[in-house]
């Protein structure tokens, strides 16, 4: 009967009549009071609100035609420090589905890829690529890597200069490189976004772009930022400058992200205008995007990780890293990757302390991460090579590691490294059937990638002319349709 009598009337209205509480007058609940309450679920215009814009140009890619197949009698390099003798490698609908000695069963129906006296690996993934931003060939109106116009250009994306008919894309896959990892160059603090791959022929940078795989964005330290904007009198101008530089640009993200959290939890006043530099940095900070930290020196990476707990972000590659195994155990410790080359050196200052034993010496840590890089059109063909130097040097160093531990360090770790292990790197059930069908021990000078398969589909074939894209731009240049000893009239 309570119930009756009250149905309609405010708790304020009945704690008034109880108190007799003349001020309770002014509690009411009126049309004005209710417009004056911001609200939560405000729609900013197309193009306003980052959190409704996180990725603009998303991915088209398309896996290219493929068929079920198995590949048998190959020696196999899982990328997980497997390696299996007269191993079988099943492909179901572009994903690993199958990887087992000679017992595994092969399902009826499917293509069997003869390969006794070859290996299998995972594709090879190059974490430091310039192709596309410095395409082939190599006019000032392709030069698109670096905009060094401001020590700060977190802002750009390295996908809004990428030329996908870049003629490097192609030689690059006939050397078994299923995926990259392109990076705006380093003549700035920051230098912007860079963006995962497929390396399958597309006309447009998203056919290309690699679904789902992080963002990253490129830092750098040392001499290049200090040199170009140093040399322009304006800061920075040396090592401390770039430091001072990296702490105001967090300062200024945080700042932006303390903005927008404010105003989406009480949305008064308007919104925070949106700053596509710092929008980049507050991803950092919410660890959306993954940092890709060129640095050479042990001194200026310890500072940068100390930097890193100051802002309250981590850290996921350091680049070149060529004094990396002076502090490898720290590297570890923070769950750092080192992408490395094994024999450049010298070149400047800051690479002059390099050792060919780098890389074996930072993956000799436990917990570590190292990875073979190339950040070069000509040494993407061959991280193979490049890994199998890194591999002899670190034996000769008295390190025994083995070579399907080793075949990581350009496969299982380089996808941990740009944030894409989930999906491909190594040869797992489930994974993409990124795959390279090779003519001999990869670790050889000798291997050649005969068969390169991305999401199961055959994108390069040696023997086969008819998976060698070519470009317009590679026509006529030297060597073009040379033939080698045991290879098809104009196969590389």
């Amino acid at each position: 009967m309570i119930g009756h009598h009250l149905r309609g009337v405010s708790l304020a209205a009945i704690t008034c009549a109880v108190l007799g509480l003349s001020a309770c007058a002014t509690t009411s609940s009126t049309p004005d009071d209710t417009a004056a309450k911001p609200s939560k679920e405000r729609t900013l215009a197309a193009g306003l609100d980052p959190a409704t814009t996180l990725d603009p140009y998303p991915s088209t890619y398309q896996p290219l035609p493929r068929e079920n197949f198995a590949v048998v009698g190959a020696t196999v390099l899982t990328g997980t420090d497997r390696k299996i003798e007269n191993g079988v490698v099943v492909v179901t609908d572009g994903k690993i589905d199958a990887v087992g000695d000679a017992s595994t069963p092969v399902p009826s129906g499917y293509r069997v890829v003869e390969a006794r006296g070859r290996y299998v690996t995972p594709g090879v993934i190059d974490v430091h690529s310039h192709l596309g931003v410095y395409p082939s060939p190599g006019v000032s109106g392709m030069s698109d890597g670096n905009e060094a116009t401001s020590p700060n250009t977190a802002q750009v994306w390295a996908e809004h200069s990428l030329w996908p008919q870049d003629p490097g894309f192609n030689t690059a896959r006939a050397g078994g490189v299923t995926t990259l990892h392109i990076l705006p160059g380093s003549a700035n603090l920051f230098g912007g976004r860079g963006v995962t791959i497929r390396n399958v022929p597309s006309i447009t940078m998203q056919g290309l772009k690699f679904p789902a795989a992080p963002y990253t964005v490129k830092m750098a330290c040392g001499e290049n930022p200090s040199r170009v904007y140093g040399g322009r009198n304006q800061s920075p101008a040396t090592g401390m400058g770039n430091m001072a530089g990296y702490r105001a640009a967090f300062i200024a993200a945080r700042d932006y992200k303390a903005k927008w959290d404010k105003w989406r939890e009480d949305g008064e006043g308007a919104a925070p205008t949106r700053n596509l530099q710092n929008e980049t940095l507050m991803g950092v900070l919410d660890g959306s995007i993954l940092i890709q930290n060129h640095c050479y020196r042990a001194d200026e990476m310890a500072l940068m990780m100390d930097m890193a707990k100051e802002f309250g972000y981590r850290i996921t590659t350091f680049h070149h890293a060529t004094e990396a195994y002076k502090l490898a155990p720290q590297l570890a410790a923070n769950g750092i990757c080192a992408a490395m080359w094994t024999g450049w050196w010298g070149f400047k200052m800051e690479a002059l302390d390099a050792i060919e034993e780098n890389a074996a010496l930072v993956d000799a840590q436990q917990g570590s991460c190292a990875v073979i890089h190339s950040d070069d059109a000509e040494l993407t063909q061959r991280l193979n090579q490049e890994a199998a130097a890194a591999l002899s040097a670190g034996r000769r160093a008295g390190l025994n590691i083995s070579e399907e531990h080793a075949i990581g360090w350009i496969t299982s770790n380089a996808a941990k490294a740009i944030g894409i292990a989930d999906q491909t790197g190594s040869l797992e059930p489930g994974k993409r059937a990124d795959v390279v069908i090779w003519s001999a021990d990869p670790f050889s000078i000798y291997a050649r990638a005969d068969q390169v398969f991305i999401d199961g589909a055959l994108t390069f074939d040696r023997s086969n002319p008819a998976y060698q894209p070519t470009s317009d731009f590679e026509l006529g240049q030297p060597g073009y349709g040379l033939t080698a000893a045991n290879v098809t009239e104009g196969a590389r």
